[in-house]
């Protein structure tokens, strides 16, 4: 079974709850996603909350002269998972890092070749030296 970790804010409140948010095949009974949460991070799983999101409505078009119809989006099946506290499930702890070591790296790569806020400075040719460059 395929778990997708949901990283939103929301997720990321509900982990100081112990509960891990993930996107789950339609199909997936509560006992299949315990078990496959167990298996992949293993952790003990307490409960397990399950919704279904309906899909959007959304309009299309059949050509120039045709009347637009409607259509939905593809449902999407979530799993609240809620595990024993003090354990841990270290994906979202992964993707919080990589984030914080992105905008650091984006951050000192601006600054070392920009003025003290951070703005990208190039230096001007005067027409002097634009001339002598021709020549």
């Amino acid at each position: 079974m395929e778990l997708i970790p949901r990283i939103t804010e929301k997720s990321y409140s509900e982990e100081t709850k112990h509960t891990y948010v993930f996107r789950v095949p339609a199909g997936a009974s509560k006992q299949a996603i315990a078990k496959a949460v167990v298996d992949e991070f293993k952790v003990t799983v307490e409960d397990v909350r399950t919704l279904t999101r309906r899909g959007k409505k959304t309009r299309f078009s059949r050509g120039k002269h045709a009347y637009p119809g409607t259509t939905y989006r593809q449902d999407k099946h979530l799993a609240y998972v809620t595990i024993k506290e003090g354990e841990k499930i270290p994906v979202f702890d992964d993707a919080s890092e990589q984030s914080e070591e992105e905008s650091n790296s984006s951050r000192k790569s601006t600054t070392a070749s920009g003025d003290s806020k951070g703005r990208q400075t190039t230096k001007k040719k005067s027409s002097k030296e634009e001339k002598g460059d021709k020549k």
